[in-house]
């Protein structure tokens, strides 16, 4: 009964028993016995199995590079005049419950925000997220060596959420190990990748992942080209560097996905190389633009502009004036190259001249009509424009439904132009026209009311239809797929 209910302990005991075998009782083992039942001394270092990352050794090199920072915000609170004394109990009440005295005066709270940085030189330059210093009345940087310095903000660019701070009082710039940067644009998907950072205020903190994709688009602004990474990201880390196994910089850990876990993004390190002569000289960045308006392609519009699958930026308005009007380009074109960068995506279009200084030549390659041509456009300066609001057209007049299962109405529009006043839910327009558009051209035939569009439209062949639309102040192209008539 007992043998049965602990078969475990019987088996260790004879294990036990059978390492003496061959013994007499009482006899002293041999030194050959003695050595083997030595325990081995432990490794000087953790050995590193074959195939896998030397993990520890890459943070020990690139560890001293990688800084903490803490961001403060002087917060101004109205304290309120109170004319009683409340005695022991007015601690209960906060700065607002003053006593005797009290004359109302202003008080400043402090408000702390973490984030991580790297060192870019031995001058004293760290890189980090703009957001982390955004509005902050005093930045204070601690290294790797618990030194902790102030820092002052000398470069800010808000359009990519970097920002370059300057250390102030170094008295030996060889302490400073600064970081080596990378390429981003030959890291590879599926490629190890190492964070480090500041997470939660926990001091340095090392994770390690994969590059997940390249290229992410998450709304964050007019250049976004997120490198999406499964090492783990959290506040506080924003600003760190990810590295390569090389220990190299090939990001800047920025935002993280709330709703999912090891989705998080990081800035490309081109990117910043891009634009750090400029932080570093003027503290701000000058960039290029075409005077153009641009919309995605989808496959069905790819169809209707003669192109064999969805790539390139399609131009739904060309500005008056502007570079690319004096260049040669018309809306409707399509601009598949700018220089030697081929456009896959709509998105790649603002990055790639936007990487270009005011005053600069360009070579752009475009569709129009079916055929490839190139032009030269010069660049003038970006500027931060402020969009007004223009009232949505009134969708509630019923209009007129337009032939061959479009699924639209169409009225006049009090300024002129043929206006969609209804789409019908699950119609071939739905995911491309909204009420309130106004109709320019159907299949590149101007139009001017509704009557012409339903006379375009019931002419136009079985297959995709090009539509130009205004949308508020947007001009962009869409194509209905209607099915060929029976």
């Amino acid at each position: 009964m007992m043998l049965a209910r602990f078969p475990l302990l019987v088996a260790l005991t004879l294990a036990a028993a059978g390492c003496h075998r061959g013994s007499a009782p009482g006899a002293t083992p041999d030194n050959n016995t003695v050595q083997a039942a030595q325990v081995p001394a432990p490794f000087a270092a953790p050995p590193v199995l074959a195939g896998t990352p030397d993990v520890a050794t890459l943070v020990a090199r690139v560890n001293p590079s990688v800084v903490n920072i803490t961001a403060t915000h002087d917060i101004k609170q109205r304290r309120i005049p109170f004319p009683f004394d409340l005695g022991p109990f007015g601690g209960f009440f906060g700065p607002q419950g003053g006593g005797p005295g009290d004359d109302g005066r202003d008080s400043v709270m402090k408000q702390r925000a973490l984030g991580t940085g790297f060192l870019l030189d031995t001058r004293g330059h760290v890189a980090t997220n703009a957001h982390v210093v955004e509005d902050a009345d005093h930045v204070r940087v601690r290294l790797a060596d618990e030194r902790e310095l102030d820092a002052k903000v000398i470069g800010r660019d808000a359009k990519l959420d970097l920002a370059v701070l300057e250390l102030q009082g170094i008295k030996d710039p060889r302490d400073l190990p600064a970081a080596e940067l990378g390429s981003s644009a030959s890291l590879r998907v599926g490629e190890y990748v190492v964070a480090i950072g500041n997470p939660f205020g926990l001091g340095h903190t090392v994770t390690i992942g994969i590059v997940s994709a390249k290229g992410r688009s998450i709304g964050a602004g007019p250049y976004d080209d997120f490198i999406q990474t499964d090492a783990s990201i959290n506040p506080g880390n924003s600003g760190g560097p990810l590295f390569n196994l090389k220990g190299e910089v090939v990001g800047i850990n920025t935002a993280i996905n709330p709703q999912g876990r090891g989705i998080g993004f990081a800035i490309p390190i081109d990117a910043l190389k891009d634009v750090l002569s400029q932080l570093l000289a003027t503290g701000h960045v000058a960039r290029g633009r075409l005077g153009v308006s641009i919309q995605a392609m989808d496959t069905t519009l790819a169809r209707a502009l003669g192109l064999d699958r969805a790539k390139g930026a399609l131009l739904g308005d060309v500005e008056p004036g502007g570079p690319a009007e004096k260049a040669g380009l018309r809306s409707g074109d399509v601009i598949l190259r700018v220089d030697e960068d081929t456009i896959e995506s709509a998105h790649d279009l603002p990055r790639m001249i936007a990487r270009h200084p005011p005053g600069s030549r360009v070579t752009l390659e475009l569709l129009r009509n079916g055929k490839t041509q190139t032009v030269d456009a010069t660049l003038d300066a970006l500027e931060d424009a402020v969009k007004g609001d223009e009232p949505n057209a009134d969708p509630s007049s019923k209009g007129n439904p337009t032939p061959g299962g479009f699924g639209i109405a169409l009225g006049d529009a009090p300024g002129g132009g043929p206006r969609v006043m209804r789409v019908q839910p699950g119609s071939p327009a739905d995911d491309s026209l909204l009420p309130g558009d106004i109709i320019l051209e159907v299949n590149r035939q101007p139009v001017s009311s509704a009557a012409d569009t339903l006379k375009a439209l019931q002419s136009t062949p079985a297959g995709p239809v090009l539509l130009k639309v205004r949308r508020e102040k947007a001009i962009l192209y869409v194509a209905v797929a209607r099915a060929a008539r029976p």
